[in-house]
């Protein structure tokens, strides 16, 4: 990028140089009028290129171009697809060229990569069904969805490309798995491509996730009506649009059934919340979000939902023997009667017909469908009952146990639930576990289950309290006090300061050798950078060493995972923590001086490591605004 500073002076060059070989001597008014435009050339030259500006985007190029470079010979393809495509998707604006080719490099890698992660879980899944009976995964992150979504962002016709492959080959791990598909989930190939738009919508690109989702709007499924849900919190009027679309779609389908009202009733009265009944009543209830409001949706739509729903419920009751809808006459008359309270409030002309239809349904369904209570039915229309006792019937539950494992696992539940509602009894179901190892398992869960409940109500003196005295991992020690001492910045910085100083004691105690050290480390440096940069920059040093004591270790890993196993049963919470992450620490440690982080980054003798906090560096400059004025180095 210095080729075009260099053409603009020798520009100048050649237009001013004529001039001054054939001028006269010019007069006072002539030297004060070349004086004068003589600055407001200097003046425009500033305010076009800032010298240091231009010079820190130079030098953050050459480190992306560098360790692109390096990146071709990694071993490892996951991290060689997410370095190229990084790099890509950070040099696009500057050479298309050589980033189209990046991304086209990364996406060989990450191929393998998925294929090679796939094979592992497999792996997982058969060792644990073979020791204990139960499995608790966590999936790898598709690596070849990070490349997609950063390619796609920069070039459709790229993003198309590699999502024609990605729905091929989710097609042919369709036909060849032995389990069927859901039919109110959408077919790979459209999963793949909502999955993109609703990635691209997340990151605020609006147009070109509807160019991505809408060849995937074709037919009522859980993925089409929460895209559209999440389209209609940045575009009303578009998912309006394309809902409505779907309607008419319904509405002369003649495969159209009880499940597809439900699905459609998802967009206008429980966005996120999607709920279908099987054929013999079961329910499949499938929550992307927590309980989420309704929309306002305009009066006409709804009347126009209600009047496709109405038509679809009433068809025809075809014989028992050639019913082959997905909700069966029982799945009917469960969906009937969820919804009937919504029709008796906003269609009531429809009222009476569907009580009609759901009388004659009746004689199928079960008694305990027909008098008793289900979740399912009510769920996100009716309101919670929030007074009820959320240990109604444990007590029943712990009568009919057979044995003191199936009291103890039954304790263990609903001690994680409780401490999960912030319910302090959860801690009184622990004492009562009899296995030890169990117990100190649960307590160790539903302690960081409270310490997590705290900092989100931002209750420092018992997130502190806990993060001392509860039964927590080092790790979990560290991230209560960063957490709390981030909460204090502003309003007690001394203070906030004095917690860092625990953290960091507590994260010492991690064996060298482990990685959760220099995670921990960079959780602590990521806040202490907001209250003291020369401590924080002391602290560098100990974060290199430690990373480079962990075999393994990579610092893009921003995830922390609790999990409590008991018999029949297991309890698996995970959550997204960027301060583990290299990648938040080093963009700051780059505003704050360039070339000390980039020198810092280099003392990473780990290929990931050094990977990552040299794209968080390069990416800090890039993303600069361009300023006036003389930049701190």
């Amino acid at each position: 990028m210095s080729r075009p500073v260099r053409s603009i002076f020798a520009l100048f060059c050649l237009v001013t140089l004529p001039s001054l070989v054939n001028a006269q001597t010019p007069t006072a008014k002539d030297a004060t009028q070349i004086k004068a435009a003589s600055s407001k050339k200097a003046s425009a030259s500033r305010a076009e290129v800032d010298p240091l500006a231009e010079q820190r985007r130079i030098t953050a190029l050459s480190l992306l171009k560098s360790l692109a470079d390096e990146a071709k010979g990694y071993r490892d393809q996951t991290l060689r697809a997410r370095v190229l495509s990084r790099a890509a998707d950070a040099l696009w604006d500057s050479e298309q060229d050589r980033a189209r080719t990046l991304f086209g490099s990364a996406w060989d890698a990450a191929e393998e990569a998925d294929a090679e992660s796939a094979r592992k879980l497999e792996e997982d899944i058969r060792r644990q069904e073979q020791t204990t009976g139960s499995v608790a995964v966590t999936p790898p992150p598709s690596v070849r969805n990070e490349v997609l979504r950063l390619a796609s962002r920069r070039d459709r016709a790229l993003g198309e490309e590699f999502l024609k492959k990605m729905e091929e080959s989710k097609e042919r791990e369709a036909a060849n798995s032995s389990l069927g598909r859901d039919p109110w989930m959408s077919k790979p190939s459209q999963a793949q491509r909502l999955s993109l738009a609703t990635q691209l919508l997340q990151d605020g690109d609006t147009e070109h996730a509807l160019q991505y989702a809408d060849p995937a709007l074709t037919s009522v499924t859980v993925e089409t009506i929460n895209f559209l849900s999440a389209l209609r919190e940045k575009d009303a009027a578009a998912a309006d649009k394309r809902f409505v679309a779907l309607l008419q779609l319904a509405a002369v389908d003649p495969q159209s059934d009880a499940n597809t009202v439900s699905g459609l009733s998802s967009y206008v009265f429980t966005p996120f919340l999607y709920i279908t009944f099987e054929r013999r009543g079961g329910a499949n209830q499938m929550a992307r979000r927590g309980p989420t409001p309704a929309p306002d949706i305009p009066a006409d739509l709804r009347k126009a939902f209600f009047q496709v729903a109405a038509q679809i419920l009433l068809r025809p009751l075809p014989p028992p023997d050639q019913d082959t809808t997905s909700s069966g006459r029982i799945g009917k008359y469960m969906v009937i009667k969820r919804l009937l309270p919504l029709f008796e409030r906003y269609a009531p002309d429809h009222f009476a017909e569907l009580g009609t239809m759901m009388a004659a349904l009746s004689t199928d369904a079960p008694d305990r469908m027909r008098t008793g209570e289900n979740r399912a039915v009510n769920r996100g229309i009716t309101p919670e009952d929030n007074s009820r006792d959320r240990m109604e019937g444990f007590q029943d539950r712990i009568d009919r146990a057979a044995n003191s494992a199936e009291r103890d696992a039954i304790y263990a539940d609903m001690a994680s639930a409780l401490a999960g509602a912030n319910d302090a009894r959860g801690r009184d179901l622990v004492d009562k576990i009899e296995d030890s190892d169990l117990r100190r398992q649960t307590r160790a869960f539903v302690d960081f289950e409270y310490l997590n409940n705290a900092l989100q109500k931002k209750d420092t003196q018992e997130a502190l309290r806990i993060a001392r005295s509860g039964e927590l991992t080092h790790l979990q020690r560290v991230w209560g006090f960063t957490q709390a001492a981030r909460q204090l910045l502003k309003s007690e910085r001394a203070r906030a300061i004095d917690i860092l100083e625990e953290a960091t004691a507590e994260a010492r105690r991690i064996a060298a050798s482990e990685m959760e050290r220099p995670r921990a480390l960079i959780a602590i440096t990521s806040v202490l950078i907001e209250a003291d940069a020369a401590r924080a920059w002391d602290l560098i040093s100990e974060v290199v060493k430690a990373a480079n004591s962990s075999d393994g270790y990579t610092g893009d890993d921003a995830r922390m995972t609790s999990s409590l196993r008991f018999k029949n049963g297991v309890v698996v919470n995970s959550a997204n923590v960027p301060d583990f992450d290299l990648l938040g620490l080093f963009r700051s440690l780059a505003k704050y001086d360039l070339y000390r982080a980039i020198e810092a980054a280099k003392n990473f003798t780990g290929e990931a490591p050094r990977a990552n906090a040299t794209l968080a560096i390069a990416r800090a400059v890039l993303e600069e605004k361009q300023e006036s004025g003389v930049r701190s180095q």
